[in-house]
């Protein structure tokens, strides 16, 4: 069982190295545990074998191979508890696959735009 007072876990799924470890940089900051995926395969099988819970997916919505939104969908297959924000830079994709269970960031975004949704995310 998760320790309750362990600090959520966050998984980015990002193929844009620099926008990934800016990510993980600031949300490191803020006290957040995070997993790192290059791209959705990678993800996926992250979230078969991490141990521990995931809390909260941050994923582009537009990478190689399978979208964010499509990602999403099969890991809450797996952990239907899983809170997902997709980035994107292109807002007629965000709306073309928007979930209800889906909250969205526009691309670019700052480290308290970032901070401001994934706490956003997390308290549900």
């Amino acid at each position: 069982m998760a320790d309750p007072d362990s600090p959520p876990t966050i998984l980015i799924v990002e193929d844009e190295e620099e926008v990934r470890a800016l990510t993980r940089e600031v949300l490191e900051m803020h006290g957040f545990a995070v997993l790192e995926a290059l791209d959705a395969a990678d993800a996926l099988r992250l979230g078969e074998t991490h141990p521990g819970r995931l809390d909260l997916l941050i994923t582009d919505v537009v990478m190689p191979r399978m979208s964010g939104p499509e990602l999403a969908r099969r890991l809450r297959a797996r952990r239907p508890e899983l809170r997902v924000l997709c980035m994107s830079g292109y807002p007629e994709r965000v709306a073309a696959d928007a979930e209800s269970w889906t909250a969205w960031l526009q691309k670019p975004f700052g480290p308290d735009g970032l901070i401001a949704k994934v706490r956003e995310c997390l308290a549900g």
